[in-house]
């Protein structure tokens, strides 16, 4: 599949930092959307692709994702060498270790409440459910009536308006709720810092990974996978060209 000319370029001049950090978002970018979420796996050549990144000396690999980082370590199955940042930058495995933030009492009365909102609301929407997240809930719609999403997401927002500290964030099909404002910003700062990056590539395909965009310097990449507005300075139509886009990097950097 062919890329770019100017994506190709930059990713040519990013592939000769020192110090290479590729974060990738996992679901819509390297994996396609699957009704269950626990479904969902990479593509075959995208996965092959990431691997030989791994490889590469001075190139340092992570997912970044919405997902709470258990369900991230089932549908990945990633080598230790690769870091996971799970909901949102809220948590992280490293080499294998876990590091995630201790909820206060107030947060865990605000999770009960929550989930007998959402749930309530999902009840009554058919093709609708609750997931459950680490530091809070999401409401799918993905297989609900386009009139009937709408109508579950409204009412989600307004009835969880009286839980204090929520934070709200919505995706393709799914609203969710946190009691931790972790965002994909926080996560490429952190995992930039872990890595002692000298250049990012960042690639997503949802209005979470905006924040992520927003977070690389003027000399990183950001690729959105899709259709523009983005704040990414490249966008790809469809998640099948990242084999081709992550190969290319590979090759950039295997040239020097």
């Amino acid at each position: 599949m062919s890329l770019d000319p100017a994506l190709l370029s930059a990713l040519s001049k990013l592939a000769a930092t020192e110090r290479l950090l590729v974060a990738l978002d996992f679901d819509g970018t390297i994996a396609p959307p699957a009704d269950d979420p626990d479904d969902a796996r990479s593509l075959p050549t995208a996965r092959a692709a990431a691997l030989e990144l791994v490889s590469e000396p001075g190139v340092t690999v992570a997912l970044v994702s919405g997902r709470a980082i258990d369900s991230l370590l089932r549908v990945t199955n990633a080598p230790p060498e690769v870091i996971l940042s799970g909901s949102h930058g809220a948590e992280y495995v490293v080499n294998g270790e876990l590091t995630r933030p201790a909820l206060s009492s107030e947060e865990h009365a605000s999770l009960v409440d929550l989930v007998m909102i959402l749930e309530r609301v999902s009840s009554e929407v058919p093709g609708s459910w609750v997931e459950t997240k680490s530091f809070g809930y999401a409401l799918h719609t993905r297989l609900s009536l386009p009139d009937d999403a709408i109508a579950a997401n409204e009412r989600a927002l307004r009835e969880t308006a009286v839980i204090s500290g929520l934070t709200v964030r919505e995706g393709k099909n799914v609203l969710e709720f946190s009691v931790t404002a972790a965002k994909k910003a926080d996560a490429i700062r952190h995992l930039r810092e872990l890595a002692g990056a000298t250049g990012v590539f960042f690639a997503g395909d949802d209005v979470t990974d905006e924040d992520g965009f927003a977070a690389l310097a003027e000399t990183d990449v950001g690729v959105k996978v899709g259709e523009p507005p983005t704040r990414a300075g490249h966008t790809i139509a469809s998640l099948e060209a990242m084999p081709a886009l992550l190969s290319a990097l590979v090759d950039f950097r295997r040239r020097g």
